[in-house]
């Protein structure tokens, strides 16, 4: 065998660099109904068996996030939960196969009287570091799981939280986002999820700063990561992402959220996800 021939065989035998790929759930890889398409749902397993780091980033609890991994059908080594706020990592002793690895929490009072002060008719949850959910009355059934539990605000308060709900059902989009820049909340991230949805994450975490962590942990270059999302809460892993990566946008998501990206695939009813795997 030539040189040039034994260099060819090498190199087309040679593991493929992976990519460190980080999916958005709601409106990303699952319909508004949870479903999952099966065309995405074995893109992501073709992708993850071809040695990349598919996970998930989500400002789902843990406790809504792992069952979404079970319905894909792969073992990420690490999956950011909570807008940041939770990362885990897996465990096969661990219940569920996975332990929280990172976790960072803040005292939510303060931003919870300034929002109450400017939403009188909001409804409010908090989740704290092991994964409960506690709610005050007239919050979103369908937000909620299994480890929940009603509170009244007082007792809100006191609770060492990983991340704040606040839903506004009276108010659109527009006004609610009106209501959210005069409020002035310096002291925490906070991002818009659906209609009226805004969840708060302690100051300087998001979806980015868990997935900054996690390559780190892994070893993959900047210039191998790529975020799929389509809401406002993915707005900051779109940032660290498209730097030198790539931020793809899905194509039902709003203008700010596309502007954002580096790029855009179809809807999530169009299978968007399926169409920006194919391309690693």
């Amino acid at each position: 065998m030539s040189g040039a021939a034994a260099a060819a065989g090498a190199s087309a035998s040679a593991p493929v660099a992976p990519w460190l790929v980080a999916l958005d759930i709601d409106g990303t890889v699952l319909h508004e109904d949870s479903s999952l398409s099966d065309i995405v749902g074995a893109e992501v397993r073709r992708a993850a068996a071809d040695g990349h780091e598919v996970m998930l980033a989500t400002g789902r609890s843990s406790v809504h996030t792992l069952p979404v991994i079970a319905q894909l059908g792969i073992t990420p080594e690490y999956v950011v939960c909570a807008n940041g706020a939770v990362t885990l990592k897996r465990d096969p002793s661990a219940p569920l196969g996975y332990r929280q690895e990172h976790v960072e929490t803040f005292d939510p009072g303060p931003v919870l009287t300034t929002i109450r002060s400017h939403l009188a008719e909001a409804v409010f949850a908090v989740e704290d570091d092991d994964g409960n959910f506690m709610y005050t009355d007239s919050f979103p059934q369908a937000a909620l799981g299994e480890q929940t539990r009603l509170v009244t605000f007082e007792e809100m308060i006191g609770i060492r939280a990983t991340r704040v709900v606040v839903v506004s059902p009276d108010h659109d989009m527009e006004d609610f986002l009106q209501v959210v820049d005069r409020m002035g909340l310096h002291r925490v991230s906070y991002s818009i999820g659906w209609t009226a949805w805004l969840d708060i994450a302690p100051d300087g975490v998001n979806k980015a700063t868990g997935l900054e962590r996690v390559r780190e942990a892994l070893g993959i270059p900047r210039s191998r990561v790529m975020a799929i999302g389509d809401g406002r809460n993915d707005l900051d892993m779109f940032r660290w992402a498209g730097e030198s990566g790539r931020a793809v946008a899905m194509g039902q998501a709003p203008d700010d959220v596309i502007a954002a990206a580096t790029e855009v695939t179809a809807s999530v009813y169009d299978d968007g996800v399926a169409q920006a795997l194919a391309t690693i």
